[in-house]
This record gives structure tokens, C-alpha cells and sequence, in this order.
């Protein structure tokens, strides 16, 4: 029996892996932000940059738009089906 690790890459190739996608999971985000933005220009960054969820996004959309909440789900939903997110 030895000391020797018996895979020492393990963790290095594990963190690579996670940091890409943190990474691609970041730049999704960027560029469905962008997407809304283009699409809803009434948000803020600031507005845009706290959207948690679908949801967030739905009650921003009827707030900001007038469209009831059926319509702005159709619609969120058409923009993300066009990302293919």
C-alpha cells in the first residue's frame, strides 16, 4: 500500500467542469436579459437584473405593460421558446 492519491485530477477536471458552467449558465442569463430588454424596453437594469424567475418576469411585463396575465405568460413564454431555454 502507498500514499499516492489514486486519481489526483479528479478535482481539478470536477472544478473545470463546474466553472464552465457557471460560466455558459451566466452568459444564458446575459443574453436572455438582453433578449427582454429588447423586447420590454420600459425595464431598468435594475429591474432586469433582480428577475429571479419566470414569475418575476410575468408580474414585471403586467405591471409595467397593462397586459393581463394570461397574455404576458404568452408572451414570456414565446420569448423563452424562442431562446430555446
Amino acid at each position: 500500500m502507498t500514499n499516492r492519491p489514486t486519481n489526483a485530477n479528479t478535482g481539478a477536471s470536477s472544478d473545470t467542469s463546474k466553472m464552465q458552467q457557471q460560466t455558459q449558465g451566466a452568459d444564458t442569463r446575459r443574453a436572455l436579459l438582453k433578449d427582454i430588454r429588447v423586447k420590454w424596453d420600459k425595464f431598468t437594469e435594475v429591474e432586469l437584473s433582480g428577475l429571479k424567475n419566470n414569475d418575476d418576469l410575468v408580474r414585471y411585463v403586467i405591471a409595467k405593460y397593462g397586459l393581463d396575465k394570461a397574455q404576458a405568460q404568452r408572451d414570456v413564454d414565446q420569448l423563452r421558446a424562442g431562446r430555446n431555454v
